[in-house]
């Protein structure tokens, strides 16, 4: 299995923070967003750890790296032309291979063990999963992918932002793709589907093939706004036994 951390976005709504600073890159707690999350990756113990961003990033990424992780630069500067998070992932297909996935976001931080989540999964056999989060507050709910189970866990539902969420399961941006359903990243771009939101591969691929939800417990935050990065800073402060801030600041 290989893994992907998803950081060629260019946060709009983090602005003026991330106007010289990738999302990924502003700091939690002391440390980079991204630390956080490839310390959660390696606990799947892949055979490779890649991340794909833009080319406005691209060099403070690299710079970043440690020794096992390769970085991908997109090759786009501006939200005007860039790929989607899809076209990102059909972008390293294409140079690091088909293989087993595991695909995550690098604006998502939980604290659940990515290699329970592994074994739960490839228990499932030719099968694609997503971490799923029962979230308390149904309105918050409608800014995700919606999600329903049948009694085998498998997805007979996915519905990204709904107005009237069917279940509280919120679709988390941490997948894990079967090498045989990543042959279907291409079919799916090449039909025309929308090429940003992981979740829209997701919701295509179960009425195509095996998907499964993993529920997980524990902390979630989906780093969106100014709100939520505080809120996450200040979390990540109190565990490291640092004092609280009424204003997000880098550093």
């Amino acid at each position: 299995m290989k893994a992907l951390i998803l950081a060629a976005g260019y946060a709009t709504r983090l602005r003026p923070l991330t106007d010289e600073i990738a999302k990924p890159l502003l700091t939690i707690g002391g440390r980079r967003m991204v630390d956080h999350i490839l310390d959660r990756v390696r606990e799947a113990d892949p055979i490779e750890v890649h991340v794909v961003t833009n080319s406005k990033f691209a060099g403070a990424f690299s710079e970043w790296a440690p020794a096992e992780v390769t970085v991908h630069d997109d090759g786009t500067t501006s939200e005007d032309d860039r790929l989607g998070a899809i076209g990102d992932l059909r972008f390293v297909l294409e140079r690091a291979g088909i293989d087993d996935w595991l695909v995550v976001a690098g604006d998502n931080l939980f604290d659940y063990r990515l290699g329970d989540y592994v074994r739960w999964w490839r228990s499932k056999g030719v099968a694609s999963a997503v971490a799923l989060y029962e979230h308390p507050d149904l309105e918050l709910v409608k800014q995700y992918g919606v999600v329903e189970l049948d009694e085998h866990e498998r997805v007979v539902s996915f519905v990204e932002k709904p107005p009237d969420p069917a279940s509280n399961l919120a679709a988390t941006a941490c997948y894990l793709f079967h090498r045989e359903h990543l042959k279907l990243v291409a079919t799916y771009l090449d039909e025309g589907n929308v090429p940003d939101q992981p979740g829209r591969f997701v919701e295509w691929l179960h009425r195509r093939a095996p998907v499964y939800g993993y529920r997980f417990s524990g902390e979630w935050l989906d780093i969106g706004d100014r709100a939520q990065l505080l809120e996450a800073d200040n979390r990540a402060r109190a565990r490291a036994g640092l004092s609280p801030r009424a204003e997000y600041a880098p550093g």
